[in-house]
C-alpha cells in the first residue's frame, strides 16, 4: 500500500526541479498525478517518466497566472478522475536577483507576484470547490525561507511574494479547517535546482564578486549543514503533508532549510 493510494494530486511547476521530483514520488506512492507547467515539453517528459515507471500521470500546459488556464486545470483533473485530493502549488520564479527595491522594475514586480502569489491564489480558488464536493483535501503551497527572513537582498518581489504565500495559506487554512481541507506552506532553503543555479550564475552582493564556483561555495558556507538541499528533501515533506499522516497539520509553514533560519 502506498501512502497516497486512491488520491488524485495536482502539481504545478512540474516540468523539473522540486515539482518533477515530487510528482515522481507521489506517483510511486500510489497517487494519480496531474503534472502542470507552462513548459509543455518539459511537463510531458515528467509525465512520461512517471508512466514508464509504472505510475499514472497526465500532463497539462498551464500558466498559473492565467485564471482561465488554472480553472481549466482544475476542471480537467476532476473530469478525468472524479476528485481532487491534493494540490501542490509549486510553480514559481525568482525574477531579478540583483535589483534593490528602488531599482526593481514594475515589470519584474508584476511578473513575480502574478506567478508566485496570484498563481497560488488561483490554484486554491478553483480547486477548493472540488475538494468541498469530495469531502476535503490537502493543499500545499511553496513559500521559501525568503518569506521568513530578509534574505536574499536584491529580490524584493520574490521575498514579498513568498511572505504573502505564508499568510494566504494561514487565512485559507482557517477558512476551511472545519471543512476537512488542510492548507500548509513549505519553506525550502536553497535547493539544488535550476533556480538556485541561475541565482549563483547571475550573482548577488551576498555571495561576493568571485566566479560561479566561488559564489556557490559562499552560498554553501551560509548553510549550517554546509551544503545545499536536494529536491527530494522537499518532495518528502510534500508527501507527508499530502498524506493522511499530517491530518492534524494546517495553517503552518514547514521549514526545510538545513538550519538557515535558526542562525
Amino acid at each position: 500500500m502506498g501512502r497516497l493510494d486512491t488520491k488524485v494530486a495536482i502539481i504545478t511547476g512540474a516540468a523539473g526541479g522540486i515539482g518533477r521530483t515530487t510528482a515522481q514520488l507521489f506517483a510511486s506512492e500510489g497517487a494519480k498525478v496531474i503534472v502542470a507547467d507552462w513548459d509543455e515539453a518539459g511537463v510531458e517528459t515528467s509525465a512520461q517518466q512517471i508512466r514508464e515507471a509504472g505510475g499514472e500521470a497526465t500532463s497539462l500546459r498551464v500558466d498559473v497566472s492565467n485564471a482561465e488556464d488554472v480553472q481549466g486545470m482544475a476542471h480537467a483533473a476532476a473530469e478525468k478522475y472524479g476528485q481532487i485530493d491534493v494540490l501542490f502549488n509549486n510553480a514559481g520564479v525568482e525574477g531579478d536577483t540583483q535589483a534593490f527595491t528602488a531599482d526593481c522594475t514594475l515589470e519584474n514586480w508584476d511578473r513575480v507576484i502574478s506567478i508566485n502569489l496570484t498563481g497560488v491564489f488561483l490554484g486554491m480558488k478553483y480547486v477548493i470547490p472540488y475538494m468541498l464536493k469530495s469531502g476535503g483535501g490537502s493543499i500545499i503551497n511553496t513559500s521559501s525561507i525568503s518569506g521568513l527572513v530578509g534574505y536574499p537582498p536584491g529580490m524584493p518581489a520574490y521575498t514579498a511574494s513568498k511572505g504573502a504565500v505564508i499568510q494566504l495559506s494561514r487565512t485559507t487554512a482557517m477558512e476551511y479547517a472545519k471543512k476537512n481541507i488542510r492548507v500548509n506552506a513549505i519553506c525550502p532553503g536553497v535547493i539544488r535546482t535550476g533556480m538556485s543555479d541561475r541565482f549563483i550564475e547571475r550573482g548577488n552582493d551576498s555571495l561576493g564578486s568571485g566566479g560561479s564556483d566561488e559564489r556557490r561555495k559562499a552560498l554553501e558556507a551560509l548553510e549550517p549543514m554546509g551544503r545545499l538541499g536536494e529536491a527530494e528533501e522537499i518532495a518528502r515533506m510534500a508527501l507527508f503533508l499530502a498524506s493522511d499522516e499530517s491530518s492534524y497539520c494546517t495553517g503552518a509553514p514547514f521549514i526545510v532549510d538545513g538550519g538557515f533560519v535558526a542562525t
